[in-house]
């Protein structure tokens, strides 16, 4: 006798489903069919998504703007200048400004050995620094490298004696 392909589900929601479970090996199909008894119907689990795409949507746009409050306080505690750019690049780039420098502060002068007034020094070239777009393009930077970053961006700006060298 064959084991049976087509399964009636009854699903944790309620619903009853007839599943073809005949494309899986024959041994697998009952441990299957009692998972799939575990599990909300098609349709409930995309109700159910749904739902959950709307709520994680939400709790998004709370983060980012919790966020967004703690940069630009952090920004104005600090007195790091505006920066530069489109409405959107601008509350990006603030983000990427604050994250890069506290997680640079914490590796270099907390856990590290760097001086609060070399870390002063870097500071300073971070203020100097108003494009949005360069804080955005650093965000995945390592804290070490922000000073040579910084420094290669305050040499990028300064003009050469000969502008064709």
């Amino acid at each position: 006798m064959a084991v049976k392909k087509v399964w009636t589900i009854t699903h944790s929601c309620g619903h009853q489903a007839e599943r073809d479970l005949g494309d899986r090996p024959a041994d697998r199909r009952a441990g299957f069919a009692d998972w799939l008894a575990k599990q909300d119907c098609t349709d409930c689990w995309r109700a159910a998504k749904d739902g959950d795409e709307a709520d994680k949507t939400a709790w998004l746009e709370a983060k980012r703007a919790a966020e967004q409050a703690e940069s630009e306080a952090w920004s104005a505690q600090y007195r790091m200048p505006p920066l530069e750019g489109t409405e959107r690049g601008i509350a990006w780039g603030v983000r990427c400004r604050h994250q890069l420098l506290a997680a640079a502060y914490t590796a270099l002068v907390l856990e590290g050995d760097l001086t609060e007034a070399d870390w002063e020094q870097i500071e300073s070239r971070a203020r100097s620094i108003t494009r949005a777009g360069w804080w955005i393009d650093q965000r995945s930077a390592e804290p070490g490298d922000l000073d040579e970053l910084l420094q290669a961006a305050v040499d990028a700006d300064r003009p050469t004696e000969n502008p064709f060298v």
